[in-house]
C-alpha cells in the first residue's frame, strides 16, 4: 500500500470560491471548494451595471464565498491594457465590499478557449446567454484551484502505511 501526502492547502475546510470573468456587459461565474473542481454557473446578464453588481454581491453572500478570483486579461506582452485596468478596479471593489481576498489570474485565452469547446454554429447564439463567460470563469478558477490545492503525491514506492 502507497501513502499519499496532500500538497499544499491539504486540511483547509469550508472554503468557498467564486470564479468570475469580468465583463461590461456579462459577469461569468464558476463556484469551486477544497475539493479543487471548479464548475459553471450561470452568468450575469442584466443590462444594468448596477443591478449586476448587485446580483453578483447578492451571490456572493448567498453561497458564503471566502475567496474570489478575478480573470486579468492581460496582453499577450504582459502588460496591462485598459481591460486588465478595468479588472483591477473592479477586483479592488469586490475586496473592498465584501472583505475577503480577491486573487487576480492570468486569463489570456480563456474565453477563445471556452468558445473553441462550442459548435460553430451555436456559437453566435450562445454569446449573449453568458455561457461562453462561464465557461470562460471556470477555466479561470479551474487554474487557481489545482494551483492552491495541487494533486496528491506518493511518498515513494514500495512504503507501507
Amino acid at each position: 500500500m502507497k501513502l499519499r501526502r496532500w500538497g499544499a492547502g491539504a486540511g483547509i475546510q469550508a472554503m468557498r470560491f467564486l470564479g468570475i470573468d469580468y465583463g461590461t456587459r456579462r459577469i461569468g461565474l464558476s463556484y469551486g471548494d477544497e475539493l479543487g473542481v471548479a464548475t459553471p454557473l450561470p452568468a450575469i446578464v442584466d443590462a444594468d451595471p448596477a443591478r449586476r453588481w448587485e446580483a453578483l454581491l447578492a451571490l456572493a453572500r448567498q453561497r458564503g464565498i471566502r475567496e474570489l478570483v478575478v480573470g486579468h486579461p492581460l496582453n499577450m506582452d504582459d502588460s496591462a491594457g485598459p481591460k486588465a485596468k478595468e479588472a483591477e478596479a473592479f477586483a479592488a471593489r469586490l475586496a473592498a465590499t465584501l472583505g475577503c481576498p480577491v486573487h487576480l489570474i492570468d486569463e489570456r485565452l480563456t474565453s477563445h478557449e471556452a468558445e473553441a469547446s462550442l459548435p460553430p454554429s451555436r456559437r453566435r447564439a450562445v454569446r449573449a446567454s453568458g455561457v461562453v463567460d462561464s465557461r470562460a470563469a471556470t477555466l479561470i478558477l479551474q487554474d487557481y484551484l489545482d494551483q492552491r490545492f495541487p494533486p496528491p503525491v506518493d511518498a515513494g514506492e514500495g512504503e507501507e502505511a
